[in-house]
């Protein structure tokens, strides 16, 4: 085996948001970037302009994310979350506003004892993260 990557499948509610939350999760990181977003053209099996597939870093972690040609029966779920080691006091709030922002709070930031700062959260898109710092 090469190496893990978390990889997101929009869809039902959040499908077409792929490119959307790409965007968002990049712009809220440091050291991340896009690594590139193919999207579907006329008459292939996708709906046009829809991302059949993109990758990208977030703090040097590949990530790769889609929209999904067929109709799901399930979405995201907070049982599987993206789970980010912050370095400051202000990484956890920073991300946690932002990601929160039209999305719901699992636990709210605070000192839980086996955490200095520990914030869970699912965002607009349906995505759960773990902001902790330890």
């Amino acid at each position: 085996m090469r190496r893990f990557s978390p990889f997101l499948l929009f869809t039902g509610e959040q499908h077409r948001k792929a490119a959307e939350a790409v965007h968002h999760y990049v712009s809220l990181f440091e050291d991340s970037e896009i690594l590139g977003i193919d999207r579907y053209g006329p008459g292939e099996t996708g709906p046009e302009w829809t991302v059949r597939m993109a990758r990208f870093l977030l703090n040097g972690c590949e990530v790769r994310a889609m929209d999904s040609v067929y109709p799901r029966k399930f979405t995201f779920t907070p049982a599987i979350s993206l789970y980010v080691e912050c370095e400051s006091e202000d990484e956890p709030d920073s991300a946690f506003n932002s990601l929160v922002d039209a999305g719901m709070a699992l636990m709210p930031l605070d000192n839980y004892g086996f955490s200095k700062r520990l914030g869970w959260v699912q965002d607009k898109f349906g995505v759960s993260w773990q902001l902790n710092l330890p």
